[in-house]
């Protein structure tokens, strides 16, 4: 490997360790839900909001830090990003109530679109462009990583605190479980703090200030002195042509220039949220629960999610620059039509028996004798048996003990579920998971893409809670195979809608896609 290429991957790797810390934080909830349900009773609305109100600020976030990095730069963005992360983890594993959990948590939310937009951004605006899509990619690698992470430190927390071992519950693992799985995450941001403290700025940034000689040493650390003064004047060309459409504002996303590129943006960025990814990361053990298979096991399946997601992310990043982003966007969604509307399938077989054998097996603080209205009934639904039981014991004591009794009553097949949803998350990781990111980068021309990506993540983000915050309620109230079947139908539309208008963007730089892409 050459020297400015080793540097390159070094700053890239180091930046995106902020997509690290972003899927850690937004993930890490989902092994946190079934306790602070029941720790706080919890409503389902309220339980979504616990896990979508991360994504309500980070919608905030990712409409603010695109033009203040334009102010004071992408590396200062990032830092005070991870502080935030830093802070909001010592204050959820602490949060003594519902409200104080939620307002923790959104401190976090403000560090996640900060660096979900900063990250990738500064990124591409370093990266030579035979490599950007690989470099680009690195902050979808290691959010997957985050994810994978959270998923597992989940499920080493809550065996850990069920175990004997003296350290273990010297610490109260098993009665602080899910504080330690939120609180954990200081460690990550406290070095991601130190370790941005040797990336130099964006070169790009820099020659938008006027800088160019500070500009022009960077890029010769990149590519070459020949090649950092081609960049360089790529660069001042495209900040010349770009002046006379206007200055950096929201109405300038709006001219009539700016017409394909940001019809572009925001279908992807809608597409990547609209499907279910995260209603997969931030509830899968919750979803593998309603396939009968048990808390523990729940978890554990949920760490091999992580591990297929990780797995697909870097098979993502080895072909992004060879087969383009256009044939690997359409492989990924089709595959997430086809896994979406098997889980619908799959739930919608699904049948609830209370037999006697099963009713001897659940947990001794359920009534026997409230149980045998309902014994031997079979129902069709997910949502008539929930109705049916939450009649019965009652509502807290059903909420309470809501694994125990599916995973008796439920006939089904749990392992079409488990590969529906391993596939779900391998189309995803090679398709719009990183290549969204990689489109972002690429396709808004220089001094308006810290605007234009703050925009089109905004609306991203706004996707994202909406999505996880009525997930609960989906469940509740339309069923787990009638929400499945949702994301299945929008995953076809959305397929056919973005591969008419997508273009392939691979070995073009930033400057010569402008030129394409945007009509001055």
């Amino acid at each position: 490997m050459k020297q400015s290429t080793r540097f390159t991957t070094k700053v890239a790797l180091i930046v995106a360790l902020g997509g690290f810390l972003m899927g850690f934080d937004a993930s890490v909830i989902s092994g946190v839900v079934g306790f602070i349900e029941t720790d706080f009773d919890l409503t389902k609305i309220e339980l979504g909001f616990s896990v979508s109100s991360l994504a309500l600020t980070a919608t905030l976030a990712m409409m603010l830090a695109g033009p203040i990095s334009d102010r004071i730069g992408r590396r200062p963005v990032l830092k005070i990003a991870a502080v935030l992360f830093a802070l909001s983890a010592v204050a959820s594993a602490g949060a003594p109530d519902f409200i104080t959990l939620v307002i923790a948590r959104m401190v976090g939310g403000l560090g996640v679109g900060a660096a979900l937009i900063i990250a990738p951004m500064y990124i591409a605006e370093i990266a030579p462009a035979a490599i950007r899509g690989r470099m680009v990619s690195f902050n979808q690698l290691n959010i997957v990583i985050g994810i994978s992470a959270a998923f597992f430190t989940n499920y080493l927390i809550l065996t850990l605190g069920q175990s004997d071992i003296a350290w273990a519950e010297s610490l109260r693992l098993g009665e602080w479980n899910w504080r330690w799985m939120l609180g954990i995450e200081t460690l990550p941001a406290v070095l991601y703090f130190f370790a941005l403290l040797i990336v130099p700025e964006s070169p790009r940034w820099l020659a938008m200030q006027g800088r160019e000689e500070d500009a022009r040493e960077v890029l010769e650390r990149v590519s070459g002195a020949e090649q950092a003064r081609l960049d360089l004047q790529a660069v001042r060309d495209s900040i010349e042509a770009e002046a006379e459409v206007g200055g950096v504002s929201l109405k300038a996303l709006f001219h009539p220039s700016m017409k394909l590129v940001l019809t572009i943006g925001i279908s992807v960025g809608i597409l990547q949220q609209i499907t279910g990814i995260n209603s997969v990361f931030f509830y899968s053990p919750m979803i593998f629960e309603q396939s009968g298979i048990g808390t523990n096991a729940a978890f554990m399946q949920a760490v091999l999610v992580g591990l297929v997601n990780l797995v697909f992310t870097v098979a993502a990043m080895a072909l992004i620059d060879k087969l383009g982003r256009r044939p690997l966007l359409g492989f990924g969604m089709t595959g997430i039509a086809v896994c979406m509307l098997t889980l619908a399938y799959g739930f919608g077989q699904a049948t609830y028996t209370l037999d006697q054998d099963a009713i001897d097996k659940l947990p001794a603080e359920i009534e026997r004798t409230q149980i045998t209205a309902v014994a031997d009934t079979t129902y069709e639904s997910d949502i008539d048996f929930r109705e049916a039981l939450s009649k019965a014991v009652g509502a807290n004591v059903y909420k309470q003990h809501e694994s125990a009794l599916v995973s008796n009553a439920i006939n089904m097949n749990p392992l079409l579920i488990l590969f529906a949803i391993l596939g779900f998350v391998a189309s995803f990781a090679i398709s719009i998971g990183p290549i969204m990111w990689v489109l972002f980068s690429e396709l808004f021309p220089n001094n308006v893409r810290g605007m234009a990506i703050s925009f089109v993540g905004l609306i991203n983000s706004a996707v994202a809670f909406l999505v996880t915050f009525i997930f609960p309620w989906e469940l509740q109230n339309i069923g787990n195979a009638g929400t499945f079947l949702i994301y299945g139908m929008f995953a076809v539309v959305g397929l056919v809608f973005v591969m008419r208008i997508l273009p392939e963007t691979k070995g073009r730089s930033l400057e010569e896609l402008e030129q394409i892409l945007v009509r001055h």
